[in-house]
């Protein structure tokens, strides 16, 4: 499932989104002018139908349209990317956590280094810079500690956009909105307050649209950064646990103490001359016999 994961497929999938939002823009523009020109042709034979929410959202393109189009094109794309890399089978396949722990077990320690070293997975990149602190497990436990922070900082990194586009899509539409509530007081001015109902409400058209295009960006945005947060979090802390599992197999074994009875606090070690033996403490003198 790496293919799904290579920055060709981001951008051919980010060029196909793109292309399909131009070809429907200007799909829409066409029939809009060609209902347009029929409506001059017969003036009058008919009224006008009500447009539809798309085509009325089409019909008012302007700089906070196209912006908002741009990050509801990214914003698909990143989610379609969040929910293809963020599973079990990308993050910690579990075939290459099969092949770390036979290579463990054979103890083939340095064909496991360059494995580690090539794999893209969660776990090999955690293990990595453990096996080349070896042999002292402090400094390898604290290499792969820092690893897996890494990671995991930047696994969040990647959908924290998701958050941001989420955010700005209200703040789109507010602008959107203020810039429709310009344009309908204009018309108003324009006619000394004797604008009719129709130069009046095409104004509030467009800033009711730009409203619902930014709620529109928003929801989706947020909603998947939520979920995604969500899974991020549980397939991080997974496997930085298989991790520990495989740093623990190859914990180097630690020195054994060495045998005897340990000296007595404060006493000082007395040196022995080898080969020569402790004399014997001389007996005491005998006492003198008393006299007649």
């Amino acid at each position: 499932m790496r293919r799904y994961s290579s920055s060709k497929l981001r951008v051919g999938l980010l060029i196909v989104l793109l292309g399909a939002a131009v070809f429907l823009v200007s799909t829409s523009t066409g029939f809009a002018q060609d209902a347009a020109a029929g409506g001059d042709a017969a003036a009058g034979a008919t009224e006008a139908k009500p447009k539809g929410l798309m085509s009325l959202i089409l019909s008012h393109p302007d700089p906070v349209f196209f912006i908002i189009l741009g990050l509801s094109i990214i914003g698909i794309t990143l989610i379609i990317q969040g929910f293809i890399k963020n599973r079990t089978a990308v993050m910690i396949p579990e075939s290459t956590n099969d092949h770390i722990r036979e290579l463990i077990q054979q103890k083939k320690f340095k064909e496991l280094i360059e494995f580690t070293e090539s794999d893209p997975s969660f776990v090999s990149r955690a293990l990595n810079p453990a096996l080349k602190r070896a042999p002292s497990f402090s400094s390898m436990k604290e290499a792969m500690e820092t690893s897996i922070g890494e990671q995991t900082a930047e696994q969040f990194r990647k959908i924290e956009y998701l958050n941001i586009i989420g955010n700005l899509g209200p703040l789109l539409g507010l602008l959107g909105t203020v810039l429709g509530m310009i344009q309908a007081f204009q018309a108003v001015a324009a006619k000394e307050g004797q604008a009719n109902v129709g130069e009046l409400s095409a104004g509030i058209s467009t800033a009711l649209c730009h409203t619902f295009l930014g709620l529109a960006l928003a929801v989706p945005c947020l909603a998947a950064f939520g979920v995604l947060r969500t899974i991020v979090d549980r397939l991080t802390v997974r496997g930085a646990l298989v991790a520990e599992e495989m740093l623990l197999m190859v914990k180097p074994q630690e020195p054994k103490p060495a045998t005897g009875t340990p000296p007595r606090p404060g006493a000082m070690p007395q040196p022995q001359v080898p080969g020569r033996m402790p004399k014997a403490p001389a007996p005491p003198p005998p006492s003198p016999t008393p006299l007649g």
